[in-house]
């Protein structure tokens, strides 16, 4: 199974928008995660100049947001929702872009809840709880 180091995950985030940018050819993967940067320009700045930013250590207690974990967990929603895995995201998030007719802020309101899960997976020690997301997202209006 693939399992990038934090240095892999961030590299390939780059790579892929440097690519784009210089218009040469793209991996799916890479096509998905360029169009994910492309829908976030507060992060341009941040790809473009990997030597400042490649390493930084983002501190959530500081007020900072990682954008390589945001752009990570949009990659980890594309996947779900390409593959309704868990059974039911698809439809939820469905729901979500009819309701607030707009798919980025529906995407936002899937990756809040795929964090939350995370978060009490971490702290319980326990694997992701596919009930927990989907209970999340079915109170997202």
């Amino acid at each position: 199974m693939f399992n990038p180091s934090r240095a892999e995950a961030r590299q390939f985030l780059i790579d892929a928008w440097a690519k784009d940018r210089s218009q040469q050819p793209l991996t799916a993967l890479e096509e998905i995660a360029a169009g994910l940067v492309a829908m976030h320009p507060e992060y341009h700045a941040v790809l473009e100049q990997p030597d400042r930013h490649a390493g930084k250590d983002y501190s959530p207690e500081a007020g900072d947001i990682n954008p390589f974990l945001h752009l990570s967990l949009h990659l980890a929603v594309a996947e779900q929702l390409a593959i309704d895995q868990p059974p039911g995201i698809r439809a939820q998030f469905e729901r979500l872009r009819a309701a607030r007719g707009d798919e980025h802020g529906a995407l936002h309101a899937v990756l809040e809840c795929l964090g939350e899960v995370i978060w009490t997976a971490q702290r319980q020690r326990t694997p992701p709880d596919a009930a927990l997301y989907i209970a999340c997202l079915e109170r997202q209006r």
